[in-house]
């Protein structure tokens, strides 16, 4: 043993009368059972088993105090706290401060524990669940629906939650309104108090929670998982390992895992077998599995694992490798931009790319070209349009493809060779129509972007996609007044998704004007507008400069634009090539 389990052994042997070891139960006298009144079997066990995770926890088979670890037993017996293994003399109390109202539920709940009936009782028998686990806990019988109060951490009950047997989803609350919001919620919540420096089991369902009873073990419940995001970790301070068992369903596993993150390393979550099958619960375990039960549920706690918010490191190093095999393959090596000397000074498009000019230098015609060439090439591209419109992207598109002017196309008057050429261009079109998806929609949020990208990875079955901004200035934003905040905040949420998804970003962003009031400065990190984090976000960023006036510029005339690469994580800045528009057919061409 080490010296703190070995304490607390001797802690045991030290404060009761009539003990023996056999295995891993420390057997005694209950001390308590006199003071009770109680008569029959007065013997209190203690689980002693070093390397197990409920070590020193103490319960009387009489149910006549609540069981708990040594802390508890030393405030139930009036011992010295300073001769407790454990004991920390500097150790604030958690109290909370909470305005109790003066009426409780405490004679009412009294009043539905007399009104148990057989048929009540049937029902909790059928998991194992015995009369006296149902006293310990106070449930009761309203005559129509099972009661169960909830006791705060004064004692007293102010909440009880009523719930048809056999009908979960038919339930209500009585009691106190204030007591019944989220962070009540939790039943049995005086055993936390109880497993101070040891083991707590946290249940989705108060009915798994007396399962957990029935087999002496301590914890709590919520009523449902969702309350587990309104728990305070704080309150779980002094307990050494935490057990959290929700059913089995994925909405509640995140939820767990959420709880966990918060709480740290002391948790393990209990997880259920392969082919369980959706919203199985302990309590249904115990159905299935009756006197087995106990056994089920200790296989569970010694497979688990403590929460690490790191991957393992086999996980780590298989992920690793896999996307670098993924990296050899033709889908990364594919995500280029059909743009020669673009593409090769930085080797495609990954991560974030972030492109800026001065307005009507033409960024959207340069951006639209370079997504629906990818497109055609067979690469998915999602298009978030805040500037031009969906008939403006597309019809641009079909003039490039069949290099007909708009006017030609919306008159329909063509000669036999710009049919033929129509014709071709609106069969490409219509492929690259299954690659290519355009988005207007201005509630745009980072959790609906990630359904797209989802969508996109499943229908096209390819793992990389590319995700066009149209432009940053102009993603939605909750607060117009704090823009630049919003413009960060979007921007990590692309670091998150580029990570997480294999996404790579083409953003289309503002210039700030020069101290002229132009934006005819020289290309450098520091023009573009509203966010210090685009250079710290970036993976690339680039500046389309006009090298024509924009002033005085005629339709035809010639307009040539010089693409800088100002900063990059993985290539050397400067100039990458020329890019002359070709008038009225809105593409580029790279000089």
């Amino acid at each position: 043993m080490s010296d703190y389990a070995e304490a607390v052994y001797q802690f045991y042997v030290s404060n009761l009368s009539g003990g023996s070891l056999d295995k891993s139960i420390y057997s005694a006298d209950c001390p308590f059972c006199p003071e009770k009144g109680l008569d029959g079997q007065q013997r209190l066990v203690v689980t002693i088993n070093p390397d197990g995770f409920f070590h020193g926890y103490f319960r009387c088979l009489n149910r006549c105090v609540p069981g708990g670890f040594p802390l508890w037993f030393t405030a139930l017996a009036k011992l010295n706290p300073e001769a407790t293994p454990g004991f920390d003399p500097d150790r604030e109390p958690l109290l909370r401060q909470i305005d109790y109202p003066a009426q409780t539920l405490n004679q009412q709940v009294k009043g539905f524990q007399d009104n148990l009936t057989e048929s009540v009782l049937a029902h909790f028998q059928t998991a194992g669940v015995t009369e006296p686990v149902l006293r310990e806990l106070g449930i009761g019988y309203n005559g129509r629906y099972l009661v169960y109060p909830y006791f705060q951490e004064d004692g007293n009950c102010y909440t009880a939650r009523c719930v048809y047997p056999d009908r979960p989803s038919d339930s209500f609350w009585q009691g106190d309104e204030t007591l019944r919001a989220e962070e009540y919620q939790l039943f049995n919540v005086e055993d936390i108090r109880r497993c101070e420096n040891g083991t707590l089991v946290i249940c989705e369902g108060e009915d798994s929670l007396l399962t957990l009873k029935q087999i002496g073990l301590p914890g709590v419940a919520v009523p449902d998982s969702q309350i587990l995001e309104f728990l305070d970790p704080q309150r779980f301070a002094y307990i050494r390992t935490l057990f959290i068992a929700t059913v089995n369903n994925a909405e509640a596993e995140i939820r767990a895992r959420s709880l966990a993150s918060r709480i740290g390393h002391k948790v393990r979550l209990l997880g259920w077998p392969i082919g369980v099958s959706r919203n199985y619960s302990l309590w249904q375990l115990a159905c299935d599995k009756g006197a087995g039960f106990s056994g089920e549920v200790i296989a569970m706690a010694r497979s688990s694992r403590a929460f690490s918010p790191f991957a393992t490191p086999k996980r780590e190093h298989d992920r690793f490798f896999k996307r670098l095999e993924q990296q050899r393959g033709d889908d990364f090596r594919g995500m280029k931009t059909g743009l020669a000397k673009l593409d090769r000074a930085v080797d495609g498009i990954h991560g974030i790319n972030v492109i800026g000019g001065a307005p009507k230098v033409g960024k959207s015609c340069f951006m639209i070209q370079i997504a629906t060439d990818m497109a055609r090439r067979g690469i998915p591209v999602i298009y978030y349009d805040f500037e031009n419109g969906r008939q403006k992207i597309l019809q641009r598109t079909l003039v490039r493809l069949s290099r007909l002017a708009l006017r030609g196309l919306q008159t329909g008057r063509f000669n036999d060779e710009d049919r033929r050429r129509y014709q071709q261009a609106c069969q490409e079109f219509r492929k690259l129509l299954t690659w290519f998806r355009i988005v207007n929609d201005r509630r745009l949020t980072p959790e609906i972007m990630r359904r797209h990208i989802d969508f996109m990875r499943h229908e096209t079955q390819r793992e990389y996609t590319v995700v066009v901004v149209d432009s940053l200035h102009k993603l939605p934003f909750k607060d117009l007044s704090e823009r630049r905040s919003g413009i960060d905040a979007w921007l990590r949420q692309f670091e998150s998704i580029r990570d997480e998804m294999q996404v790579s970003f083409l953003v289309i962003s503002e210039l700030s004007r020069g101290d002229k009031g132009s934006y005819r400065e020289t290309p450098h990190l520091g023009v573009f507008k509203g966010s210090g984090d685009i250079e710290y976000s970036a993976d690339n960023a680039f500046v389309l400069h006009p090298d024509w006036d924009q002033q005085s510029a005629m339709d035809g005339s010639r307009r040539d634009n010089h693409l800088w690469l100002v900063a990059s994580r993985e290539h050397s800045p400067g100039l990458i090539a020329t890019y002359r528009l070709d008038y009225p057919f809105w593409g580029f061409t790279e000089i």
